[in-house]
Formats: C-alpha cells, sequence, structure tokens
C-alpha cells in the first residue's frame, strides 16, 4: 500500500476552479459581500451562535477574583430631625438614641453630618452607623 501526496488532486485541477476557490477565500477574508446577500446573512448568524454559545470559561481570566466589600465601614445612613438628637457633638447620646429607634443593641455612631435649609436652620442629621 503506498501512500499518496496530501494534495495530490491539487496538480489535476483546471486554473479555473484554483482560482475561483481562492477569490472565494479572498472575498471570505477581506468580506467582499453587501449587506442584502445570504453571504451576509450567514455571517450574522455564525456572529449570533458564537456569541449565545460560547462558554464562559473561555473568557475567564487567570486572576482570582477580587473580594467585592465596599471600601466604606458605613453599613447603613439614618436621616434623623433635629429634635431626636439635641448636641451633635455628643455620640454618646446619638448612640443611645438610634439604638432606641432602630432596636438594635450593638450600634456604632460613625458619623453625624448636619442638614441645612437654605436660610441656615438645621433640618435634620444624616448619621452613619455600623
Amino acid at each position: 500500500m503506498t501512500l499518496q501526496p496530501r494534495f495530490a488532486w491539487l496538480p489535476t485541477c483546471k486554473l479555473e476552479n484554483v482560482r475561483s476557490l481562492f477569490i472565494t477565500l479572498k472575498k471570505i477574508f477581506f468580506w467582499n459581500y453587501a449587506r442584502n446577500t445570504w453571504q451576509w446573512d450567514l455571517l450574522c448568524v455564525v456572529i449570533l451562535f458564537f456569541i449565545f454559545l460560547t462558554p464562559k470559561s473561555w473568557f475567564a481570566s487567570g486572576e482570582p477574583a477580587q473580594n467585592m466589600v465596599h471600601q466604606s465601614p458605613v453599613a447603613q445612613t439614618l436621616v434623623l430631625p433635629p429634635e431626636v438628637i439635641g448636641n451633635e457633638a455628643d455620640k454618646g447620646q446619638i448612640e443611645e438614641r438610634v439604638k432606641a429607634l432602630t432596636g438594635r443593641t450593638n450600634v456604632e455612631v460613625l458619623a453625624v453630618r448636619k442638614i441645612t435649609h437654605p436660610d441656615g436652620r438645621a433640618r435634620g442629621f444624616e448619621v452613619d452607623i455600623r
């Protein structure tokens, strides 16, 4: 048994067939087809198949996922009226008021910011708690 060369058919092809093959490959590679042809439609279908049938693992990077935790230590921000907060500098008193309002026993006040009207009166306070 003798093995034949892989492209043994090439010398027997007519020049017109080879030329049309190369022209077709060139058109596919450089995409010379208009939008209203079946070739364009076929390309769109191939692209849609690629988009929807490609496994996600093909695009996964080798880097491990970063922990997606918010950078701020603030867990919650409450808006309280000025009647609830007597002295905005006294965080101990504010913690007691927030514990009573929220029903939580472990509350830590991180920051207190005054909300003012355009005329300068205190409208309320933003309290960051954890």
